[in-house]
């Protein structure tokens, strides 16, 4: 990803890093893309019914765990990513998700390709699925 320059960080917000981490002053920040990156892993990674005071924040896919790896979880899972996205970060306009089954691994490949919506500029995230425990 290339860097940002400071204009583009105050256009985009900034705020704790995530996942909470301390640097040599105290808790780390993080602004701009970096901070959107972070703002749709934390969409990704949270449950429905998680947050007490907003139970249908985030997308959902721990409801997939355990569930079979065929065509029909990874459409689940692609509609998953796309309703939590487009409800829950309005800084983005998603372009496109795809979802691949990897089934010697027991997983789910999430290609998120999107745009900022205040710079027009192209980004993509992957995310991974794990459909088992280990």
């Amino acid at each position: 990803m290339e860097t940002e320059n400071p204009r583009e960080a105050d256009i985009h917000g900034r705020g704790l890093a995530f996942p909470i981490r301390l640097g040599p002053a105290g808790l780390e920040e993080s602004a701009g893309l970096r901070k959107i990156r972070e703002s749709i892993r934390i969409i990704l990674g949270t449950q429905h019914g998680e947050r007490v005071m907003r139970p249908d924040f985030g997308c959902n896919l721990a409801r997939l765990m355990f569930e079979p790896n065929n065509a029909s979880t990874a459409s689940l899972a692609r509609y998953y990513v796309e309703e939590g996205l487009t409800r829950w970060e309005p800084r983005i306009e998603l372009v496109r998700v795809t979802v691949t089954n990897d089934s010697v691994r027991a997983t789910l490949r999430i290609d998120i390709t999107y745009r900022v919506r205040a710079t027009q500029r192209p980004d993509t995230l992957v995310h991974t699925l794990n459909l088992e425990r280990t």
